[in-house]
């Protein structure tokens, strides 16, 4: 579903850990002309610690770093710029807390294997996230629905096929998403 409009766009690529969000993210910020953030980046030092320790992060934990990224995101619509976001928002709540019901906040869902996450995973190194929390994350997982009009892209095809089918399924010319 291709969706026109004016004004700012902030793009959250969102999945679980493994799905690419950062690569995709940050490709489709170069693509469109946008600022890009990793949603990793807002995460204090002791939920960071936490992670890193093989312990997931519980609804309380989360909540001040959905707040930090909801923060960015508002500044990015305030200032007419724009931006992509790399954040898992693996839940139907932390999305919402993210878009709010805005129209100019658009969900990016990375979908995949849980076998070909997994080796994803296992082959890359100096991530704060274990392999062992990807169990939890798919449990913890609830795909976006139609009401939330998500972007869903499986990952098999890499990240430059990925994309080239989010800026697509945009269906907005690419001076048209940013100030």
């Amino acid at each position: 579903m291709a969706e026109g409009g004016a004004g700012p766009l902030v793009l959250v690529v969102t999945g679980v850990s493994g799905s690419g969000k950062s690569t995709v993210a940050s490709r489709l910020a170069d693509r469109l002309g946008l600022p890009f953030v990793d949603g990793d980046d807002f995460h204090d030092a002791g939920s960071i610690a936490q992670m890193r320790a093989g312990h997931p992060l519980d609804d309380e934990a989360r909540a001040p770093w959905l707040a930090r990224i909801r923060a960015w995101i508002d500044r990015r619509i305030e200032t007419g710029e724009g931006g992509v976001v790399a954040c898992s928002a693996l839940k139907r709540g932390y999305r919402r807390t993210l878009t709010d019901g805005r129209g100019a906040v658009r969900i990016v869902f990375l979908e995949g294997s849980r076998d070909l996450i997994g080796r994803r995973i296992a082959a890359r190194r100096g991530h704060f996230m274990p392999a062992a929390l990807l169990d939890s994350q798919f449990a913890t997982l609830e795909p976006p629905g139609a009401d939330e009009t998500p972007i869903i892209v499986g990952i098999a095809d890499g990240p430059d096929a990925i994309v080239a089918a989010v800026v697509d399924r945009l269906g907005r010319p690419l001076g048209d998403l940013g100030g």
